[in-house]
Parts: C-alpha cells; sequence; structure tokens
C-alpha cells in the first residue's frame, strides 16, 4: 500500500473514534516491514500502524487483548480497519529502554535509576511469562504456537546460513555441525516450557512513559521456556552490559520468580547457559541477513558487538562436548578483526580496510556496509604460481616478495595504485568518512594479490599513521 494511502486509511480510523486529526508524521523504520506513524491531534498523539501480514497482525490484536485483560501495562488497541491491515493503539512516547541505555553508556556506566528500570521490567517479565499465559490459546499466536526443538534448530540453522556460510574463509564439517546443532536442540527442548514466551524481548521493545515501563512487538510470542527471554534482554549486544551487572538481574529476576514457581524445579541455571549461546547465535544469523544478505548497514555496525559477546562467552563458557560448533565459533569471533567496529570508532577518523582474494571464489563482502570500494587485478602481472619452487609459498614469504620486486610491472602497478587509494585517503579524511575497503584479486589469492595487498597495507601504515589499516588475506585464512 502506497504511504499516502496508508495515511488516508489512518486518518479515517481516527476520524472514526472521535479525533480531529491535525497531523500524521512517519516514525522511523524499525527492523520489520511495519510502519508506524504518529497520529497528531488536539487532545493526544496516536500511534498508527500499517501491516500487511494480516496472520501477524491478528495474533497481535489477540494477544493484546489477552495482556489487557491481565493488567499487563501494553498499548490499548483503539481501532482496525476493515481490512484488517491498519490498526490505532495508545502513544507512550519516543523513549525506549534502549536509549535510556545509550545514555549511561555515555556517561560510562549503568547508573541506580536505570538498574532500577532493568529491575522494574524483569518483574513484569515474571508476569508475562506466568499470569500471561494462563488462558492463553496458543492456537492464535504466530507463525508458530511453540518453542520446540524444530523451532530451536531454525535459529541455529539461521546462524549457519546466514552468518557462517557468506564467510567462505571458515572451514567445518557440515555434518558433524548439522549432528551437534540437534544434539543441542535436544538438550535446549527439554527446559520446562509451559510459559509465554514473549520471543523478541529486549530494550528497544520497551517503552518507558513516566518512569514505567510499557510493552510493544510481542506479536511473535508463543509458549516456550523461561530462560529465553531472559537472555534476550540481559545479552543485547549493543547494551554492553557489565557480566556483574547481568548477574546481579539473573538473580532478582530468579528471586521474583521463585515467590510463584519452585525454582529446583524449573531447573534454571542447568539450562541457562545454552540460551546464551542460542540467543547470540540467532541474533549472528538476523544480523547477517539484514547486513550481509540485504546489504543494511546498521546491521553489520551491530555485528562487532555480537561476536565480541559470544567470544567472551565462549572463554567462560566453553562448548565441551560440542566439539565442531566449538570449532566454528573458534572461527566465528576470529572474524572481529574484519569488521570496522564503532567500539574503537574514537582512534580514527578512517579505518581502511585491504583484501586479497581469489577471482574464482568471489569478491570480499564489505563489512562497512558501504557497498565495496576498489578491486584490483593482478592477473595481468607476473605469476611466482607459475615456479616450482613457489607453489607452496605465499605473497607473504620472502622469496615471492623478491621475484615481484625484480619486475618492472611490479613497481609501476604499485605506483598507480599509491597514487589511487592516497588521493581516496586524503579525500576521505577530510570529509571525515569512516571507511574505505581496497582488494587485490589474483587467479588463486596465494601469491600476487596477497604481495600487493601486504604492499599496500604496509605503505598506508607507513605513510598515513593515524589511519586504521586491517589486513585480510581471505585464502590465507590471516587477518591483521
Amino acid at each position: 500500500m502506497l504511504d499516502i494511502d496508508i495515511q488516508n486509511t489512518l486518518f479515517q480510523l481516527s476520524s472514526s473514534i472521535g479525533h480531529d486529526v491535525s497531523d500524521i508524521k512517519p516514525i522511523a523504520e524499525s527492523g520489520s516491514t511495519r510502519r508506524y506513524y504518529r497520529i497528531i491531534t488536539p487532545e493526544k498523539t496516536l500511534i498508527g500502524t500499517y501491516n500487511a501480514n494480516i496472520e501477524e497482525n491478528e495474533a497481535f490484536f489477540y494477544l493484546t487483548s489477552h495482556f489487557g485483560q491481565m493488567g499487563l501495562p501494553v498499548p490499548k488497541l483503539l481501532a482496525i480497519n476493515a481490512g484488517r491491515d491498519c490498526y490505532l493503539q495508545s502513544d507512550h512516547g519516543d523513549l525506549t529502554l534502549f536509549h535510556r541505555v545509550q545514555q549511561t553508556l555515555s556517561v560510562g556506566h549503568y547508573d541506580d535509576a536505570t538498574i532500577a528500570l532493568f529491575k522494574q521490567v524483569l518483574e513484569q517479565l515474571v508476569r508475562f511469562q506466568t499470569e500471561g499465559h494462563h488462558g492463553l490459546d496458543y492456537n492464535k499466536v504466530y507463525p508458530v504456537p511453540c518453542f520446540d526443538t524444530a523451532a530451536i534448530m531454525d535459529d541455529l540453522d539461521y546462524f549457519k546460513y546466514y552468518f557462517v556460510k557468506p564467510h567462505a574463509e571458515i572451514v567445518f564439517n557440515e555434518q558433524r555441525f548439522k549432528t551437534e546443532c540437534n544434539r543441542l536442540a535436544a538438550f535446549i527442548g527439554q527446559a520446562p516450557n509451559g510459559f509465554f514466551m514473549y520471543r523478541d524481548f529486549q530494550s528497544r521493545n520497551i517503552m518507558i512513559d513516566h518512569d514505567k515501563p510499557y510493552f510493544i512487538d510481542y506479536q511473535g510470542g508463543r509458549k516456550g521456556p523461561l530462560q529465553y527471554d531472559v537472555v534476550s534482554l540481559l545479552y543485547q549486544v549493543k547494551a554492553q552490559m557489565p557480566q556483574s551487572l547481568r548477574d546481579e538481574l539473573v538473580e532478582h529476576y530468579k528471586k521474583t520468580l521463585s515467590q510463584r514457581l519452585d525454582l529446583r524445579e524449573l531447573d534454571f541455571d542447568r539450562y541457562y547457559p545454552y540460551f546464551v549461546y542460542l540467543r547470540l547465535l540467532q541474533v549472528l544469523g538476523a544480523y547477517g541477513f539484514r547486513g550481509l544478505i540485504q546489504k543494511k548497514s546498521h546491521f553489520i555496525e551491530s555485528i562487532p558487538y555480537a561476536l565480541k559477546e559470544l567470544k567472551a562467552w565462549n572463554e567462560t563458557h566453553p562448548l565441551d562436548g560440542y566439539p565442531e560448533l566449538q570449532h566454528v565459533i573458534h572461527q566465528v569471533v576470529t572474524q572481529l578483526n574484519q569488521y570496522f567496529s564503532p567500539l574503537n570508532s574514537h582512534l580514527s577518523p578512517l579505518t581502511v580496510t585491504v583484501n586479497s582474494f581469489s577471482f574464482k571464489k568471489g569478491y570480499p563482502n564489505d563489512f562497512s556496509g558501504n557497498g565495496g570500494g576498489f578491486v584490483f587485478d593482478c592477473r595481468a602481472l607476473p605469476n611466482p604460481g607459475r615456479e616450482p619452487q613457489f607453489k607452496t609459498k605465499t605473497g607473504r614469504d620472502w622469496e615471492v616478495a623478491e621475484y615481484l620486486n625484480e619486475k618492472p610491472q611490479t613497481h609501476q602497478f604499485l605506483e598507480h595504485v599509491k597514487g589511487i587509494v592516497g588521493q581516496s585517503i586524503d579525500n576521505y579524511l577530510e570529509r571525515h568518512f569512516s571507511n574505505l575497503m581496497v582488494s587485490f584479486g589474483c587467479t588463486g589469492g596465494q601469491h600476487r594479490s596477497v604481495f600487493f595487498a601486504q604492499s599496500i597495507a604496509d605503505w598506508i601504515r607507513a605513510s598515513y599513521p593515524n589511519v586504521i589499516v586491517k589486513l585480510n588475506h581471505i585464502e590465507q585464512k590471516i587477518h591483521e
């Protein structure tokens, strides 16, 4: 539906319930395909939503009614159009819990007021999981009624296909990986699951209205275990929550839960570490799909945060008994060096990523979200790979470097590259751009491309000491 048609529908809906609309303003898009609008009237503001997925809308309508009857803090559903693709709900402002987190990060620590808000949120989560579960008809939720082993495997497959597979340099035995994922899913699936599972319980979906939390985007909820939502909130990767605070908040959650349920019967702690893995892997799959596949820079920028959390968790809770999965995770966290990380953006206004690659394997991914950069073809230059003595060597070995340095074509090529790349670096620094990618390809990604990538990376480091240089020899699986 066109934007003008949506706004006309929302205008008519608002008028039908007695509101004189003075303006309708689009709200910034989220990660979903839903479109949101703030509707301005003399009395109040409303939130208008358009979503072409009618089944998802029906789940939201049902859950909103159900939770409202339970007295849970969710928006009020005010009107729905005949086509069931546009609806109005009460407006709880623009301040999310994530905005509060960003404010705390700007001063370097979580303040007492924000910690108190998280405790309030966890107390309400217990209500959603227990009170919200009672009388809920899971046949009316979307897209599945229960978070079972099949749903867990979907999350693990999401990670495999949208994050592991796009990184061609990650090597693993796919059959062993699948077997271990099936075994992990079966184990996690044994966790008690007779509760409402919010599914996307994170700080962007929690509005703070007059210091009270209100909850949105629960339309993907289903019957499931307790741990998943707790982990989703506390391990939201861009929130950068200290582990000590997570531990404190988990204890607060369990204390609140123990007033309603017997924790010994729930075996909460036994399954909890594996839910942290599951959520982090699922998040990387989502970032891979939205970022690496759909090329949305916001999601690519989030990848370093998720990798950092996965690395830290794996160091303290290694996946004993799952050697192939552990092997994959070990390779995944080494990808951190490939990505421009906002965590280190204060060090330089510009990061230059230099790659060597094989044309037979395809072009390198641009992990900055800018869509690519310079690609230089080294295949017209003398090929050390044709010389028997260099078959097992790479462009990093002195013998290959000596061979290439003896060729006049090498120096002509290097000077041309320096002129082109140097012009861009100068311009990017002047304009405060954050990323530039320079890639060198040859037939196998072993000799010429490696030599020239190494040479240009060394030249940039020497000529521009204030620039961050990341060097990736993709076929050699070397990242500097």
